[in-house]
């Protein structure tokens, strides 16, 4: 049985607590129909992007689009279809209600992701040969990991899939769960090619399967993809498999929750200005500012305001943030109480 070692140390706790209230505010925030689906898609497309880009793909992100929306582009065909396979991958996860994961699931996804590309006597197969993760240089190559026997790995994989089962019970946080599966399938990689891909599908499928799918609005391979080399780093943690079972794994989770937790502010960034929509009566689109939204802000967490917080918040003159509260008011989202020299502002 797969027993991993770690620890939930305060900087994990305190960035699952962050995330919690991010994901409360995703959840609850009334994103206009269009606007979401427009966020969905452009996450789809950084996910898409980033996880192909970080196995070698070179395709831009705008030649991705094209390639999605069945336009011909002039790029190597095995780029063409990691590309097509990892948004048919996603489709899949999309539509799948499950309840738990199997073995299947991961062969599944192993052949949506190869398809076109290894033969398919291999697609969806696990390996039958030992494999190396090797750094090479123009000079020299050196192995950096050395997986599991081939033999090893249907129990392998079994016995993960048992543990995210059993994970339940000790009601462990999925994001958690998705970071160790994430690390547990890199480590044993089952396959002959794809293992990085669907590690982080397989991450994907935890949290869409615990309802942490945070609307699908986030892409946690931009994370690692900004800088591949803390990301190597991070999910190197030994150099075979026996040695790497022997360490914890703190040092990983810690990379993938602070990445989790980066991934969902720039979210709560995207959907700032839709949060305060349903304290307006008014039908129009709302549109904020920067600065408002600071305001608005502010006055979430202290209930109510007044000008010289506006002043404070920033940095303007007396005039200039009474103008602000003049338009926030006119949009329907404030009220003010009181007379000018008392006078104090609270949400509508």
């Amino acid at each position: 049985m797969f027993h991993p070692r770690f620890t939930i140390t305060p900087q994990i706790l305190n960035a699952l607590t962050r995330i919690e209230v991010i994901r409360e505010k995703i959840a609850t925030c009334p994103i206009y129909p269009k606007e979401e689906y427009r966020l969905k898609r452009q996450a789809m497309l950084s996910m898409v992007h980033h996880s192909t880009a970080i196995e070698g793909n070179t395709l831009k992100e705008f030649e991705i689009q094209k390639v999605l929306e069945g336009r011909t582009i002039h790029a190597l065909e095995r780029e063409i279809y990691e590309v097509k396979n990892y948004k048919k991958a996603l489709d899949w996860l999309s539509a799948e209600k499950k309840s738990h994961i199997n073995e299947k699931d991961i062969l599944k996804i192993h052949g949506l992701l190869s398809a076109h590309i290894l033969p398919k006597n291999r697609s969806g197969k696990y390996r039958r040969e030992s494999v190396y993760v090797v750094s090479r240089t123009p000079i020299s190559q050196k192995i950096r990991y050395t997986a599991p026997d081939h033999t090893k790995v249907p129990k392998l994989v079994s016995s993960l899939c048992e543990w995210i089962r059993d994970s339940r019970r000790e009601r462990l946080s999925p994001i958690i769960v998705a970071g160790i599966a994430h690390a547990e399938m890199a480590a044993i990689h089952p396959f002959i090619d794809g293992n990085g891909r669907t590690a982080r599908l397989l991450a994907t499928m935890i949290l869409y399967t615990e309802h942490y799918d945070f609307r699908k609005l986030f892409a946690l391979e931009n994370y690692y993809n900004t800088n591949r080399p803390a990301y190597y780093d991070a999910i190197h943690l030994g150099k075979n498999y026996e040695e790497r079972k022997k360490g914890n794994i703190n040092h990983w989770l810690e990379y993938f929750v602070k990445g989790f937790l980066f991934e969902m502010e720039l979210v709560l960034d995207t959907i700032q200005p839709f949060l305060y929509l349903h304290k307006s009566k008014a039908t129009e689109k709302i549109i904020l500012s920067r600065e408002e939204i600071k305001i608005l802000d502010f006055l979430q967490t202290m209930n109510h305001m007044k000008s010289k917080d506006v002043e404070n918040i920033l940095t303007v003159s007396k005039r200039t943030a009474q103008r602000y509260l003049a338009k926030l008011m006119k949009k329907g989202l404030i009220k003010k109480h009181g007379d000018k020299k008392s006078s104090k502002y609270t949400f509508r």
